[in-house]
């Protein structure tokens, strides 16, 4: 009987009660670097883990103009590229200030970067380094990104 509690809080309930996901969109910011295509990424400011440049939708811009936002701000892209649909789609839970996690569903936007600024609003919270696919693959935590990046 135990058992069939089990399977039925997590199979049945526990998905009933969980929110729907939030939306926040990235930037999968690439170039050609020198030992071929490079991706960029930047470090957390609270955990200092390896992530994309992402955040949620700008007031009066679409999801592919809040991606290219975000890259402004948190890794100093610019004169770039991007395109207007999402490249892929991953999950993640975000655990906010008051201790609660929210599942969270991140559009990926492809921008070709062509210049990087070295003065922009987050450079002296965040990190950031061009990598292979594969090298930002093995850095970020989330399953669904590393697999997107190993298939890039």
């Amino acid at each position: 009987m135990t058992e069939g509690l089990k399977k039925t809080w997590t199979e049945v309930v526990r998905p009933l009660l969980r929110r729907p996901p939030q939306i926040q969109v990235a930037a999968l910011c690439c170039r050609d670097g020198p030992a071929g295509r490079e991706v960029l990424l930047i470090t957390s400011r609270d955990t200092g883990r390896w992530i994309l440049p992402k955040g949620w939708l700008v007031p009066g811009k679409d999801a592919a103009g809040s991606a290219l936002q975000e890259a402004w701000e948190e890794a100093g892209v610019r004169a770039s590229a991007i395109g207007s649909a999402p490249v892929g789609i991953y999950h993640y839970d975000k655990r906010f200030d008051e201790g609660y996690p929210a599942p969270v569903e991140v559009r990926i936007f492809r921008v070709d970067v062509t210049a990087l600024a070295d003065r922009y609003p987050e450079r002296r919270e965040r990190e950031r380094a061009w990598v292979s696919p594969a090298e930002a693959a093995e850095r970020v935590d989330e399953p669904e990104l590393k697999a997107i990046l190993r298939d890039l």
